[in-house]
């Protein structure tokens, strides 16, 4: 079992919406996790059979349970950004002769982001893995691609370390059909991993935080976390 420390001056995770609304889940998603955990491994995620035009998933990718803490309440904040595609149908054509083959439909949105995260993460899986995360801490690993970052590219970690054990946190729980107090938590849906070219074979799940802080991790807050 391992244990790190995850502290960032901004972060963003996304949960599942649509629309013109871009917000951020409360702390840090299992999608999210298990991703910062590979890139400091250095497992890449990536593969590209150069046919298609997203990036896919690779095989053979580690399984891994995750237990997810926040050790205090980051603060939500709100960015207005122009959002470019390309629309379905004929929206935004007149634009499209001046873009020059860039994407000539462009929206308004607001983004959500957080300040001040500070997270607990736990990592159960095989020795191989967890050997390879504190290698990549102690920069022991050659150049691996990008850098750690939490939710988006543009918010990298100030600090991760590892602890010794779990600290006092609420934890990210799933929601299941034992809980009766739905009205008193604030339920979202999280990834728990993500199939960008077959989005019915992404996996998530309700999710929301312990009402009270605990040092003890409840078994239901480990996350399974399987691409394979």
């Amino acid at each position: 079992m391992l244990w790190l420390y995850v502290q960032a001056p901004f972060a963003t995770f996304r949960t599942f919406t649509a629309g013109s609304l871009r917000p951020t889940a409360p702390t840090m998603t299992p999608s999210a996790a298990y991703g910062l955990l590979l890139n400091l491994a250095g497992i890449e995620m990536r593969h590209d059979d150069g046919k298609s035009a997203m990036t896919l998933i690779g095989k053979g990718l580690p399984d891994a349970e995750l237990a997810i803490g926040s050790l205090a309440e980051a603060e939500q904040h709100n960015i207005f950004q122009q959002l470019h595609n390309y629309p379905v149908g004929n929206t935004g054509a007149e634009h499209r002769p001046a873009c020059k083959g860039s994407k000539y439909n462009i929206t308004p949105v607001r983004r959500a982001f957080l300040s001040n995260l500070r997270v607990c993460l736990g990592l159960r899986s095989d020795a191989e893995l967890e050997n390879q995360v504190r290698k990549g801490l102690a920069g022991e690993h050659p150049a691996r691609y990008g850098l750690p970052f939490v939710g988006d590219n543009n918010f990298l970690p100030d600090r991760i370390d590892l602890l010794a054990g779990p600290r006092e946190a609420r934890w990210l729980m799933p929601m299941t059909e034992r809980d009766d107090g739905w009205a008193h938590v604030e339920p979202m849906r999280l990834s728990i991993t993500i199939d960008r070219s077959d989005m019915s074979r992404t996996a998530t799940s309700l999710f929301h935080l312990s009402s009270q802080t605990s040092a003890e991790v409840p078994e239901e807050a480990w996350v399974h976390v399987r691409y394979s």
